[in-house]
């Protein structure tokens, strides 16, 4: 199984997808418990989701599950968000705080410094070489970049956040990562579908201010601009097993997909 699926793109906008992957060796499947062998917190459909709405747009989408290890945490190690409650970069327990592995009495199942830094070389530096890879191709053509990266997650969390999360939860570290002619562009389609019949809601630099991706790459200085969205997943799917794709909330959805996208491609092309 190849740990990356790319598409090279004409667009100066890059889709990175760090967290749709299902793969998990078969020699490590047995150490998870039925918990981690559901992979509740994958970012179902993503792909489907944003398959066509930028046709020219490179893909960068993780084949391997976040559970084995998570490509959008900083690889030493260290808390994107210091004092909240979060997951590991190679996680020991899913988004309710529960545990994903099976506990033994002679054998601890959970990975060691070793299976991390396996992982680490295996999986993790293979999804941000490629995603570097396309990073410099791309700002090679055009002069500059704009990474998206795009993620989903259950509506209520507990564990992680208080309440119901809005429907579209925008990232750029507090406008750190990206020229804030982006990130305003990014607001106000955000804004007009809010407007719609549907309602949706919307916020900026809440409790996802952006991962790993963003924060690493996001160099407006350099001509490398990154924004992340973080989608609620009742807007385009159930939320429970087997979550399943449901197409005509999908349908509404992409519709507001694509004017952010297109949007972000325009203001990415005639920024200076």
């Amino acid at each position: 199984m190849n740990p990356v699926k790319i598409i090279d793109g004409s667009s100066p906008v890059i889709l990175a997808q760090p967290h749709g992957g299902t793969f998990v060796p078969v020699e490590l499947s047995e150490h998870y418990n039925e918990l981690g062998r559901k992979m509740a917190d994958t970012d179902w459909h993503i792909h489907r989701l944003y398959d066509g709405l930028l046709p020219d747009a490179s893909v960068v989408e993780a084949t391997f599950s976040r559970y084995l290890i998570d490509a959008n945490r900083d690889p030493s190690g260290s808390s994107l968000y210091p004092g909240q409650n979060t997951t590991d970069l190679c996680p020991t327990v899913d988004f309710e705080g529960r545990p994903i592995y099976q506990k033994r009495a002679l054998h601890e199942s959970e990975p060691d410094a070793n299976e991390i830094e396996t992982r680490r070389n295996n999986y993790h530096a293979v999804y941000h070489a490629a995603l570097s890879a396309q990073i410099e191709r791309v700002r090679k053509i055009h002069g500059k970049v704009l990474l998206f990266d795009c993620h989903s997650i259950r509506s209520r969390l507990p564990f992680l956040f208080e309440g119901e999360l809005p429907d579209f939860n925008l990232g750029t570290n507090n406008t750190s990562t990206c020229d804030p002619i982006i990130e305003e562009a990014a607001v106000e389609v955000c804004a007009n579908a809010k407007r719609d019949l549907h309602g949706y809601s919307y916020v900026i630099n809440a409790r996802f201010k952006g991962g790993w991706t963003t924060r690493h790459y996001g160099k407006p200085d350099k001509g490398i601009h990154a924004i992340q969205l973080e989608l609620a997943q009742q807007t385009y799917m159930d939320e429970s097993s087997p979550w399943l794709y449901r197409e005509e909330k999908a349908a509404k959805l992409r519709i507001h997909l694509k004017k952010l996208l297109s949007c972000l491609e325009q203001t990415i092309t005639t920024l200076n």
